[in-house]
């Protein structure tokens, strides 16, 4: 990249003349027999851009540079008409070979495909994603999301959120990968090396600190180096360095009071600079707010129109504001990512996704996303030859499970389950809990039909506190399935759930105590009658089989081994922000209407501030620092069988290494994810302790493995602001190893000497 920057910069002057004067010049249509030598796959994709860009003309330059625009928000430019109603589209060049890019929400699933009369699976949530620990599912996870990207006609997703979960109730939550950047960055990286498998541009978002969804225009993130750079900017570095996308979203919000998608330091200075990302900079939809500043900091692409970086960016390039060779860059950029990721070589065709096949992984994603929070008295598995009569309660539990909402939302198969979709705008579930027509109860009982079981099943919606305890107090054991619905544009109010659950689980629970609680959320919630009941299981959003998918869970047919992503807090009160930073009234928006989102809310918003003065304390480390109890903590889950560690051997060297025994003490297979925490020298200014790697293993019923988890010393650095750049601080630190933060099994101490590690270290 350095050298690649340099020889661009060293040939500008040579070939300024010729290429101002193409610039005057229309595209013209290649000859068939025109060589094209950026069609050389031996080429590097540096090369291959900078032999296509000396081709193309002004004109066609700035086409890369922006998008197409879209019916909510403005009229459309010519180009609009070869778009795949999808949620942006950059034109091409067929005369050179060169595909448009056509670009697709794809969180947790291909978006709002039904308007085109298409099928997607909808996977788990991303933060039940998170919770599987597993880098290989994340895999597996964006491998299926690129294929049905692809089958659709798309080449590039708009997913790979990263955002850390500084404010839980943050509407995007669900969206997200949790509150560890080490644990988000690593699995969002393997999402998208899986996504760009499928030869689909990758995608890493909302660049950055963008941590809540109130005010999200208008709003600055108050954040000093140093913590951005040990939370949300390491889960972005750590995600890009593994999972190298070919584009970067820039987010809404300002950082310091910096928009980020003009935000100097954060684009050139940190991703392009530091870094040295090669790929691009697409805006959030309507994020981009001039040209010339814009461009200056490094924003690529404006989406999803042609505002800023159209008429504006070849006016300014013409007058000499912005220069030949910084247009070239972002071209160059847009370029080299189309041809690092096969969309040139091998575009998309059209098809039908292997609906049963695509099914078949969301269920077995869902079955290791859940995690098992409670289990008193064994309760779980059922066992059916002991449980004769079940309740089930919850509302809409006999009709579905609810998903995530905004831009993320995946189109059920039939529609809303409780509820049609507005025929004339397949978008006007925006913001409307959608439920996928997976209905509990029938999942519950087809399982119990495939055991052969004749155990009585009974429904109540538990709308009526009465009806409800009724209904359970003449079941041996009484299924639950509460929810809390989370969409992007807004937060929620508490953590708490909504709809008066609380009451409903609360009698339901006092008329039987073997009540299981199965939890449809984005994220934590608060439970105020956690131990008033029997079991908990935290189910996400578990796409289109999360019924089969918990019923497997349930009956014992798969054996829950997740862990938690994110804390769960006892009170909103215990969070570093007790109360929801809004926008001041005059910014108050009705977000219930798409139009709304559109150029209007980007002027006018009187600024506002979020000052996260907690700064490196963000979820677990938070909780730790302030000696605060919590629900659940970061790192917890219970399985059907039980865990031994022993024999920790801790090397030091050019990385650390820790050898560790673990032993399956139950009477089933399992896995167990054993977590690696280091607490930092008192001098260091640190959180008392950071997640420093982990490890999966399957064991069978008394078997034991020894295993080795190698940490790089990066792990351990902290960001020097004074020296810019990553050290190790000396002094003596403790390697913790066990089921979760909350818990070592074991630990050993270490004594490390100072080491820089650099600006971009492999972390």
């Amino acid at each position: 990249m350095p050298m690649r920057t340099l020889l661009l910069l060293a040939s500008a002057a040579l070939v300024c003349t010729s290429l101002q004067a193409r610039a005057q010049q229309a595209p013209a249509a290649a000859p068939a027999s025109m060589p094209r030598p950026w069609m050389n796959t031996a080429l590097s994709a540096d090369a291959r851009a900078d032999l296509l860009l000396r081709q193309l003309t002004l004109d066609q330059k700035i086409q890369l540079l922006h998008g197409t625009g879209d019916p909510h928000d403005g009229p459309e430019d010519p180009h609009a008409k070869d778009g795949n109603s999808g949620s942006g589209y950059v034109p091409g060049f067929p005369e050179y070979g060169l595909p448009g890019i056509q670009m697709d929400d794809s969180a947790y699933g291909v978006a709002y495909s039904a308007g085109s009369g298409r099928y997607s699976t909808a996977l788990p949530s991303n933060l039940g994603l998170a919770a599987t620990w597993d880098p290989a599912v994340a895999e597996r996870y964006g491998s299926l999301i690129g294929h049905e990207l692809r089958d659709q006609g798309y080449n590039m997703t708009l997913g790979g959120g990263v955002n850390l979960t500084r404010e839980p109730r943050d509407g995007r939550t669900f969206e997200y990968l949790g509150e560890d950047p080490v644990l988000a960055g690593t699995m969002v990286g393997h999402l998208i090396q899986g996504v760009q498998s499928a030869h689909v541009i990758g995608h890493i978002k909302h660049y950055a600190v963008n941590d809540q969804e109130s005010g999200r225009h208008a709003v600055s993130s108050e954040i000093s180096e140093r913590a951005a750079r040990e939370s949300d900017l390491l889960a972005f570095q750590l995600g890009i360095e593994i999972g190298r996308p070919g584009a970067v979203m820039c987010s809404y919000n300002r950082i310091n009071g910096v928009y980020g998608c003009e935000n100097d330091f954060l684009l050139k200075t940190v991703l392009k600079g530091d870094w040295h990302y090669p790929g691009f900079v697409v805006s959030d939809w309507l994020a981009t707010h001039s040209t010339v500043h814009a461009s200056h900091a490094g924003l690529d692409n404006e989406e999803p129109g042609n505002t800023f970086f159209d008429t504006k960016l070849k006016a300014a390039v013409t007058e000499g504001s912005v220069s030949t060779a910084e247009l070239d860059d972002h071209v160059h950029r847009v370029l080299r990512s189309m041809f690092a990721a096969g969309i040139v070589d091998d575009p998309p065709q059209k098809g039908v996704p292997d609906v049963f096949a695509h099914a078949l992984v969301a269920r077995e994603i869902a079955q290791q996303s859940m995690v098992l929070l409670r289990n008193e008295a064994h309760t779980l598995p059922i066992d059916t030859h002991e449980v004769h009569t079940l309740a089930v309660i919850g509302r809409n539990a006999d009709r579905g499970m609810i998903s995530g909402g905004g831009s993320a939302q995946v189109d059920p198969p039939g529609g809303n389950a409780i509820g049609k979709i507005d025929e004339k705008d397949k978008k006007a579930d925006w913001q409307r809990a959608v439920w996928f027509p997976d209905s509990p109860l029938a999942a519950i009982q087809e399982h119990l039909r495939s055991l052969h079981e004749s155990t009585r099943v009974t429904f109540n919606d538990g709308s009526d506190l009465a009806a409800a305890a009724e209904a359970a107090r003449h079941a041996d054991v009484v299924l639950v399935y509460a929810y809390q619905w989370q969409a992007e544009g807004i937060d929620l109010p508490t953590l708490a759930l909504p709809d008066a659950q609380d009451a409903m689980i609360a009698a339901v629970a006092h008329a039987n105590p073997h009540t299981v609680v199965v939890l449809e959320t984005g994220g934590p919630v608060l439970m105020q009658w956690v131990h008033d009941v029997a079991a908990i299981v935290e189910s996400w959003y578990s796409g289109s089989k999360g019924a089969d998918a918990v019923a497997d869970l349930l009956f014992g047919t798969v054996n829950p081994g997740s862990k938690l992503p994110v804390t769960f807090p006892l009170r909103d009160q215990d969070l570093p922000h007790p109360a929801l930073i809004e926008p001041p009234p005059a910014s108050q928006e009705d977000w219930t209407d798409t139009d709304r989102m559109s150029r209007r809310l980007l002027a006018g918003l009187p600024p506002f501030s979020v000052r996260y003065d907690e700064a490196l304390k963000v979820g677990y480390k938070w909780y730790d620092a302030e000696k605060k109890p919590v629900l659940f903590p970061f790192g917890f889950g219970l399985s059907y069988t039980t865990f031994a560690y022993s024999n920790l051997r801790v090397e030091e060297g050019s990385e650390v290494t820790a050898t560790f025994t673990i032993r399956n003490t139950g009477a089933r297979a399992g896995e167990e994810i054993a977590e690696l925490y280091s607490t930092m020298p008192e001098t260091s200014g640190e959180p008392p302790k950071r997640l420093v790697g982990w490890c999966k293993l399957l064991l069978q019923p008394g078997e034991q493995k020894t295993t080795t988890v190698s940490i790089p010393l990066a792990r351990f650095s902290i960001w020097d602001e004074a020296h810019h750049g990553w050290s190790v601080p000396p002094g003596k630190y403790a390697l913790l190893v066990g089921p979760s933060s909350a818990t070592a099994a074991l630990q050993q101490t270490l004594n490390l000497k100072a080491e820089p590690t650099g600006l971009t270290p492999t972390h």
